[in-house]
């Protein structure tokens, strides 16, 4: 129809206009969406746990109390070095014990590219039960209380992980007592492993060439037998 003069007509809207399910889609579309809620995975926390961080009190402790066993008193001499300050770190499971300048300049590497740093003394198992591993017995030997030698005709049944019997056993440290560590050397005072004395210095003399002195604990043929676990990135 024709418009008319003086007459003001209403301009109908475009959404009415095009119908109504047109303009409900039209408003749903223009409505922003909520944003996501990021929450914290179980995987996150895992990963949180495995980044490199110094050892909390507990941990700490653990660790004293492994080294001391084997060290005494000379753990002091580890923690509070007069040549280079050391601390101990936390890094997947495994503690390191290592210089504060590296420390500090692991810091500029990626957490999740970090596979190791400085010296690894042990680790902590699943049930976050902390021991020693091999990478401590540079750290042990050169500081150890008690020692034992063993003679040439048994030290490969030590590295394949067998306790020393009395057969073997070429010297041992005076006033050694029981269930003390120790560090067991080569009669050319290459240190080998370590383990914990099965009897004392005096019992040692008495007994029969079949008992156990030393139960072992770890060996240098791990390097070869557990090879995987040495290295992180094979397994990890």
């Amino acid at each position: 129809p024709a418009r008319h003069e003086g007459h003001a007509t209403a301009r109908t809207p475009r959404a009415h206009r095009r119908g109504p399910a047109h303009a409900a889609a039209s408003s749903s579309f223009a409505r922003p969406s909520p944003r996501p809620t990021l929450e914290r995975t179980p995987g996150a926390a895992r990963a949180s746990r495995r980044v490199m961080r110094p050892l909390e009190e507990s941990e700490i402790q653990q660790v004293f109390e492994k080294l001391f066993k084997f060290v005494g008193k000379n753990l002091k001499n580890i923690v509070d070095r007069a040549d280079q300050p050391h601390c101990f770190r936390l890094h997947k499971k495994r503690v390191y014990y290592v210089r504060e300048d590296i420390m500090k300049r692991a810091t500029s590497v990626a957490r999740d590219q970090l596979v190791s740093l400085g010296v690894c003394v042990g680790k902590f198992t699943h049930s976050d039960k902390f021991r020693l591993t091999i990478g401590a017995l540079e750290l042990l030997a050169a500081h150890a209380k008690h020692k034992m030698w063993v003679k040439p005709t048994s030290e490969m049944s030590f590295l394949y992980g067998n306790h020393l019997l009395k057969s073997g056993l070429g010297r041992i440290t005076e006033n050694t007592p029981a269930n003390q560590g120790v560090v067991v050397f080569s009669m050319s005072d290459v240190p080998l492993g370590f383990g914990v004395a099965a009897k004392s210095t005096q019992d040692c003399r008495k007994l029969d060439a079949s008992s156990i002195v030393a139960f072992h604990q770890a060996d240098v043929g791990e390097y070869l037998r557990a090879e995987d676990d040495m290295v992180q990135g094979k397994k990890e």
